[in-house]
């Protein structure tokens, strides 16, 4: 069994008549790329704010390897990246990394030659000297990732990280942060972008109004929410569509030589090949359609909603 870095049990942070996060439990295990979902309002935030120190729970407890979270002895453990940019813009870049590096307790020499190694690598050397309120939002999202990292937390805390980011960017920060997670670094990966999280994270926890709504394997939960859906490429375009209907299938949709088929309850693969190639087909690719970390969320946050607040859901996961 893997070993656990953080658990958080029955987290609860109310404000006012507001419940920001309203009991959940969940456990990270050491180098996982842990992805924390939801639309915005979900409650992410809060929830982060809490495992950081920055926010006391109202009931609930957090354990970091096991012992009980103090924020004043573990928070020099944890890399923080809020989705708000946290620099001072007056500030140098390079004095900037230094007092952040040496407020997570590392000397000046460590910090600086840790500091011009990352700056190298992100092709920022000829800004040391400049004001952070002169870079474009991208490059001030490069040097507060620097800034995250730079003490080598063992728990790392991305909230929103691509965020200001073009693609050449955001695919930068991304080989880095698989490269952190190869090194033995746990990283939070904050967002409500599904589509970024199927290829980053390998465990998620989706969270909506202040509530857990499902956490698990990213590949365990899309097989858990499959539809029995297949596609099926034929050679060559079919002088006629097949049945609608078959005893083992349904066909829903004909895309050229592709056709989508749901199978009956009871049906089998096999028997559908066995239908295409007694007809004559041939067949070019046959694979299942498991659904997106997008769909399966809708889903789930849609079944306790009324329908006038289901499409407000879906264009805040949008």
């Amino acid at each position: 069994m893997m070993e656990n870095i953080l658990s958080v049990r029955h987290l609860k942070k109310y404000f006012e008549a507001h419940k920001a996060v309203d009991d959940i439990s969940f456990d990270i295990s050491k180098g996982n790329i842990f992805g924390l979902l939801g639309p915005n309002g979900a409650g992410k935030t809060t929830l982060l704010r809490m495992i950081t120190g920055i926010f006391y729970p109202d009931e609930g407890e957090i354990f970091l390897n096991g012992e009980p979270f103090v924020a004043t002895k573990d928070i020099s453990q944890i890399g923080y990246m809020p989705e708000e940019r946290g620099l001072y813009k007056k500030m140098k870049i390079g004095e900037q990394i230094l007092y952040l590096a040496q407020l997570r307790g590392m000397s000046y020499t460590e910090a600086r030659r840790k500091a011009l190694f990352w700056i190298k690598r992100f092709e920022l050397t000829s800004w040391w000297d400049k004001k952070v309120g002169d870079l474009s939002k991208g490059m001030q999202q490069k040097v507060q990732f620097i800034s995250t990292i730079l003490h080598e937390p063992r728990l790392l805390i991305l909230d929103e990280p691509f965020s200001g980011l073009d693609p050449i960017n955001t695919n930068l920060i991304k080989e880095e942060i698989f490269e952190l997670a190869r090194k033995g670094t746990t990283i939070i990966f904050s967002t409500h972008r599904m589509e970024q999280v199927e290829e980053i994270c390998r465990n998620i926890v989706l969270v909506n109004k202040g509530k857990k709504i499902l956490d698990g394997p990213v590949d365990q939960i899309k097989q858990n929410f499959k539809k029995h859906e297949f596609s099926i490429t034929l050679s060559g375009i079919p002088e006629e569509i097949p049945e609608q209907e078959t005893t083992s299938f349904l066909i829903e949709k004909v895309q050229e030589q592709t056709l989508i088929i749901k199978l009956k309850e009871g049906s089998s693969n096999n028997e559908v090949l066995q239908y295409f190639m007694q007809k004559g087909y041939g067949i070019n690719n046959f694979r299942e359609i498991l659904p997106g970390i997008n769909e399966v969320f809708i889903e789930q946050v849609e079944k306790n909603l009324p329908e006038d607040e289901r499409r407000p859901i879906q264009q805040a996961i949008a």
